[in-house]
């Protein structure tokens, strides 16, 4: 038996540290197929089910091999878990000794420097603001990471932490007093020693968008990179290889740089006057998109005279700020690093105003305070190639969802990954035991406008079946706020929905109620894990294609179009069918597990495409009766 077999076997090491642990046929063999992917330097994407215990079959083997190892994840979370759960648990478990480091984006580690200057700042800061920032305080005395997750009082999300946090732009470097002590400094000297560094894709990516060939300034070089939820690093590399530039970033500038007057340029007015009128021109910029949250097209821009003259004269704003910094810059670190940030922002603006050519996509977002100008990439599959060319290691893609009807076609033609090879296992669950497919006779077409209203006459008898203990998925926010009100009056079980507290906030409600129903979107689909009965049923409303109006997605089809392609069956349904499965799998998390999942749309059996997502999803039973869905949960009671 071989030192890898050993740990997965009943009496290794595996089974000493982790109470109830059970050998599991495909998390070993996919331990093996990992083994033998950085032992023969091919690359590898991997598949496994939800149960199959993905995490450890990649960290064991990645430990035993010596190699230097980065993990990616998804999420930070997951990074989190790796990390203080996952590793520690590894450590005990196997005799080979190493040596773990985590890595986050600067942003996740308190800058002390930033946090004094904001204790000391001339501006008055709100009561909540001054209360979090003095709690701040109080944790920077205690914390030896500085990483903001530790602190459970101000939370991640919090605006504040915008003032205690630094960016690359505003980062003082060897010049800042604090560079000894600085806790982003010490995570990156830790990840250089370590054997197993996790990051999450964002700063992976991130490291990619910097590098002059290979990796950039932000990772060391690897042996081995895994990447976990592959599923989501398309999207994310998108994101970095492209110019995003808003009103947010706009304000802040502005906001650092008056700072910056107050302490060291107090004798230059026109400074202050600058920044005053940025601020003011960026707040005008988000008016004149209207008060509607939406994504456009960059013509809608064109069209519109009131968008056009206010991104004039933020441009026009930006340059005289520019102007003014400079002359200021000579009198500190922080006034110089504010000129170049404003510089840079010009480019950037420049550079998503001007017309871009066939390989990028121009396109806006507005959120409630500020509207983001992007310029993305139409494809990334011959840059992402390159980069792991250059980067030399051995790459392993896994997820529980990268295959559409068991083929691989789609992911890896989205990351240009040509000489992988392929491997998938199905879940160790018994889904034909654990669980129902209720898809109901008579169902609204999804074009129907009062679609939501009727498929309820569909749902409520499920939830109350089922007595709650529910997630109800939708595809819009719209559909979510109309279900919302109409089930108010419908169910008597506790109703949950998403934007009305913060989500783990919601999740714990969900678990201690034992009866709610919770209603979520596109952030409920995924990365979720609610255990045992609380969550015994998921009912989704719409086949989960992305919206035919999202403008990166129109001129991605487009461009497939003029390719003589076909968009919908290399792009939309195959996304689609990737983001069910991942809803499907919120509902069976573990081997004693039993739920029900419905999904209220006709297409799945009316359109010749829907046999795919049947082809894709778990083994379960099929029914179109309520009669069994009653039959199944009333089961449950008898037990």
């Amino acid at each position: 038996m071989t030192e890898l077999e050993l740990f997965f076997s009943r009496e290794g090491g595996l089974a000493k540290a982790t109470k109830g642990y059970r050998p599991r046929a495909p998390q070993i063999e996919m331990a093996k197929a990992i083994a033998e992917t950085i032992r023969s330097g091919r690359h590898l994407i991997a598949e496994a089910g939800t149960g199959t215990g993905k995490t450890f079959a990649y960290l064991a083997p990645a430990v035993l091999s010596g190699s230097k190892v980065i993990v990616s994840t998804g999420t930070k979370n997951l990074q989190d878990q790796l990390f203080n759960k996952d590793l520690p648990l590894i450590r005990k478990a196997i005799k080979t000794p190493f040596m773990a480091a985590l890595l986050k984006g600067r942003g996740n580690y308190l800058c002390t420097y930033r946090l004094e200057n904001s204790l000391n700042s001339a501006f008055g800061f709100s009561k909540e603001d001054a209360d979090a920032l003095s709690k701040i305080k109080s944790w920077a005395k205690r914390t030896k990471t500085g990483d903001i997750a530790e602190m459970s009082e101000v939370t991640e999300a919090n605006p504040v932490w915008y003032q205690a946090t630094s960016t690359v732009e505003n980062c003082l470097g060897q010049d800042c007093p604090h560079y000894a002590d600085c806790f982003l400094v010490k995570a990156r000297k830790a990840a250089q020693e370590a054997e197993i560094l996790v990051v999450n894709h964002h700063l992976l990516c991130a490291d990619w968008s910097i590098r002059g060939g290979g990796f950039g300034e932000l990772l060391p070089k690897a042996d081995v990179i895994i990447v976990d939820e592959a599923h989501q690093l398309a999207a994310t590399a998108s994101d970095f290889l492209g110019v995003n530039v808003g009103s947010k970033q706009l304000n802040d500038l502005a906001r650092d740089a008056l700072a910056e007057y107050f302490k060291d340029a107090t004798d230059l007015p026109a400074l202050r006057a600058a920044c005053e009128a940025l601020e003011h021109g960026s707040k005008d910029l988000r008016l004149a998109f209207g008060i509607e949250l939406k994504r456009g097209e960059w013509r809608e821009i064109e069209s519109n005279p009131k968008i056009l003259g206010g991104l004039a004269d933020v441009r026009s704003q930006l340059q005289n700020l520019a102007d003014q910094l400079e002359l200021a810059s000579v009198k500190s670190k922080g006034l110089e690093l504010c000129f170049k940030r404003a510089e840079e922002l010009a480019q950037q603006l420049k550079t998503v105003s001007e017309e871009a050519g066939g390989k990028w996509i121009r396109w806006y977002e507005t959120h409630r305070k500020t509207v983001t100008l992007s310029r993305t990439p139409l494809d990334i599959a011959a840059e992402f190639r390159h980069f792991m060319q250059a980067s030399q290691a051995v790459w392993v893609f896994t997820s529980a969802t990268l295959s559409v009807a068991q083929r691989f076609t789609h992911f890896a033609n989205g990351l240009g990954i040509a000489d992988a090879e392929n491997a998938r296992w199905d879940s160790p669950f018994d889904y034909e035991s654990q669980s129902l497919f209720y898809h109901p006779k008579g169902l609204p077409k999804p074009e129907s406008p009062d679609f939501t209203a009727s498929i309820l006459d569909f749902v409520v008898p499920v939830l109350q079946a089922s007595r709650g203990r529910a997630f109800f998925l939708f595809t819009s926010h719209r559909a979510l706020k109309e279900a919302a009100e109409l089930l108010a009056d419908k169910i008597p079980y506790p109703l949950l929905i998403q934007g009305t507290r913060p989500k783990g906030v919601l999740l714990e409600q969900f678990k201690q109620a034992g009866n709610a129903v919770l209603l979520g979107t596109s952030s409920f689909w995924e990365g979720i894990d609610v255990r045992g009965e609380a969550l015994s049923c998921v009912i989704i409303d719409k086949l989960p294609f992305a919206s035919p109006g999202d403008p990166v997605l129109k001129a991605r089809m487009e461009a497939m179009r003029r390719q003589g392609r076909n968009p919908f069956f290399e792009y939309q349904l195959p996304a689609a069918v990737i983001a069910l499965r991942q809803g499907i799998g919120r509902l069976i998390r573990d081997v004693t597990d039993r739920g029900v999942l419905m999904v209220c749309d006709p297409r799945l059996l009316k359109r010749s495409y829907g046999q795919i997502f049947l082809d894709s999803v778990p083994a379960m039973r099929r029914t179109r009766d309520i009669a069994e869905v009653q039959a199944f949960f009333e089961r449950e009671e008898a037990t």
